[in-house]
């Protein structure tokens, strides 16, 4: 992994995202990586593995194409890619943590990460503490004498909290914790946590690493091979890898990554600017917007703000889940990141486990996930569903 990760390291985003990990296939120069779907792999004798592949568990050479790329986009050392974002969030959580340790997670953050740490892992016997992670007084006040993990989302789901990162780094390396970063609403084209001072990167690749709405994913990428080899050792173990056809076709949008983020930000910005503008929207949530609290840091660490967009409707829940009955373009569903646009009420879909609790999100909430169709006729949608 090291030399690639020197062969790349001159090389700009959009060249990684085409090329990194995915050399022609060897016996007919085919320029995309095939999909090896195959569970077993023939042995040159025993013991005698050809390129180290024994077994699709372990291995396999399509989703090792896109573990490459992973890396290369993130610079880090190692990827890996899981069948889930929230596998690879509980992969990265039973290596870097033993019963009777402590993590800080953040006010802010989607509901199954939380359901994760409030469901599952505290019956393990881990315990976790919450503080708004945009600021670091609170987080380095949240720090005890068990904890291992700082967990952070920039920007957060849903309401577009900015955190940052370098700073909180700092506290990190300060209290010998590890910073981890969910990076899934920026991606890597947008915001590299790693050169940040990040230990680890969180994705759901299912959002806009793949982009296109049709397959589900999950990665890590680390800047330490220790800790590398310590993941893949759990990957294998615990055995929820992304399926070759799933590792292929989250290669096959990365390859538009950069151009697609570029037209969701654009597309994002416009959005908010109409929405911050009229009299039926209580509050908008976009880094992009100069009133927007996380602005300056977001500018700073951001390439740009990305495509989500949230805000809350002047006229309470019922207006709020009215305008989500309404829209046309934009499609009532969950999830987010591809090239379609998609709108939902976090406090009754993607967020219901987090009712009662210290990241319960507003009522009257609307979440965006703003796509890369025409602008005008996104704009014209919501103006006909605020009424």
């Amino acid at each position: 992994m090291s030399d690639q990760h020197q062969q790349h390291a001159h090389q700009s985003f959009e060249t990684l995202a085409i090329h990194a990990g995915q050399e022609a296939d060897a016996s007919t120069g085919a320029v995309v990586p095939p999909i090896y779907q195959v569970s077993t792999y023939k042995q040159d004798g025993v013991g005698g593995l050809r390129g180290g592949y024994e077994y699709s568990r372990s291995a396999n050479p399509t989703r090792t194409a896109l573990e490459e790329n992973l890396a290369a986009l993130e610079g880090g050392r190692r990827g890996l890619a899981f069948a889930s974002g929230l596998a690879a969030e509980d992969c990265l959580l039973r290596t870097l943590l033993s019963p009777g340790d402590h993590v800080v997670i953040p006010n802010d953050a989607y509901g199954g990460t939380f359901r994760l740490f409030a469901k599952v892992v505290e019956r393990w016997g881990v315990e976790w503490s919450v503080a708004d992670s945009s600021d670091p007084v609170a987080v380095r006040e949240a720090i005890n004498g068990r904890t291992k993990v700082i967990w952070v989302e920039t920007p957060s789901n849903p309401l577009l909290g900015i955190t940052d990162i370098a700073a909180l780094a700092d506290v990190a390396r300060g209290a010998g914790v590890r910073l981890v970063v969910d990076n899934t609403f920026a991606s890597p084209y947008l915001q590299q946590p790693l050169a940040l001072g990040a230990d680890a990167v969180v994705h759901s690749t299912t959002k806009y690493m793949g982009g296109h709405s049709d397959v589900v994913g999950g990665a890590l990428v680390v800047g330490d091979d220790q800790l590398g080899e310590e993941l893949a050792f759990h990957q294998n173990a615990m055995g929820a890898i992304a399926g070759p056809f799933d590792a292929w076709l989250v290669m096959r949008g990365v390859k538009t990554l950069a151009v697609r983020m570029d037209r969701h930000s654009a597309n994002a910005t416009r959005v908010a600017e109409m929405l911050a503008a009229h009299p039926k929207v209580a509050e908008v949530y976009y880094p992009g917007l100069p009133e927007h609290p996380g602005h300056e840091v977001a500018a700073k660490q951001m390439r740009s703000f990305g495509g989500m967009v949230s805000f809350r409707v002047a006229g309470g829940e019922q207006a709020a889940i009215e305008v989500c009955d309404r829209t046309e373009l934009f499609t009532l569903g969950e999830s987010l990141g591809g090239v379609e646009s998609l709108i939902e009420h976090p406090g009754r879909m993607t967020h219901a486990s987090v009712v009662g609790s210290a990241l319960e999100v507003p009522a009257d909430l609307v979440r965006l996930s703003v796509g890369i169709e025409a602008c005008d006729d996104l704009l014209a949608d919501l103006s006909a569903a605020l009424g």
